[in-house]
């Protein structure tokens, strides 16, 4: 019998109407021996480890639930608080917090007659300075009032969304030329020579987007059909945006 034992034996008690008595009894424990660890007061391990577990708890609360325990461990130590990667697993482990599983589905439709471009970035994601390398992707996004298609543009030295464009029509190349339109807009307006990669999507590979980077000095680059590692800031961005805010939205209840 340890204290946790016995805490939890009172937990099954007090929620769930488990009587102490068939407990003991499945565990083959006596009642005394119960009640002295039961009453015994925590030691000063146990009362470190039950502040850690606040911790870590609120750090998941904090993300509406949306974090697993590699984002509460940096949440955690930005917060000023040094905590191992397996201290944090075992603890949510403990506590029962699990994040909740990501959905994804993909808008890239091909256009098996295009010309695509070739790779020019080979997952070097990384840039000295803004206006050297920016992704883009679409995202469909579910609403009450039907569907809403996002394009977007990002810039992979800031890591900022410099441009984005929605419709509520299918996601055309006039909406990724908006959404680099924006961008370049944003940057002032004279972004030639920064690389713009993408999936091998219809609307990336179309004559009309081709058309419209080449006005405006931008070196089109496209990653393998299929691949999402290929474009992988587009779809991190997605995935973070569709797990911690679409997904949390529509599921929470309405007052």
């Amino acid at each position: 019998m340890t204290a946790e034992m016995a805490g939890f034996i009172d937990a099954q008690r007090t929620g769930h109407g488990v009587p102490h008595a068939v407990s003991l009894r499945a565990l083959g424990v006596a009642p005394a021996t119960f009640y002295k660890h039961l009453n015994r007061p925590p030691t000063p391990s146990q009362q470190r480890r039950a502040a850690l577990d606040a911790e870590r708890k609120r750090a998941f609360d904090e993300s509406q639930r949306t974090y697993g325990s590699p984002r509460v461990r940096a949440q955690l130590r930005r917060d000023g608080l040094s905590v191992s990667k397996k201290t944090v697993e075992a603890s949510m482990a403990r506590q029962g917090l699990c994040a909740r599983p990501k959905r994804k589905k993909g808008l890239t439709s091909r256009n098996p007659g295009a010309v695509a471009p070739s790779d020019l970035l080979g997952r070097d994601f990384g840039a000295a300075e803004i206006n050297q390398k920016w992704c883009g992707d679409f995202k469909e996004v579910k609403t009450a009032e039907g569907p809403v298609f996002l394009a977007t543009v990002e810039d992979l030295c800031s890591r900022r969304m410099v441009g984005f464009a929605t419709s509520n029509d299918y996601p055309t190349a006039e909406l990724a030329k908006a959404a680099v339109n924006t961008a370049v807009a944003t940057r002032g307006g004279d972004v030639k020579g920064v690389i713009f990669h993408s999936d091998k999507g219809s609307q990336y590979t179309s004559g009309e987007f081709a058309k419209a980077c080449r006005r405006l000095g931008i070196a089109r680059s496209t990653g393998r059909t299929g691949n999402a590692l290929d474009n992988a800031p587009a779809e991190s961005f997605f995935s973070t945006l569709q797990h911690e805010l679409i997904d949390r939205i529509r599921t929470s209840p309405h007052p």
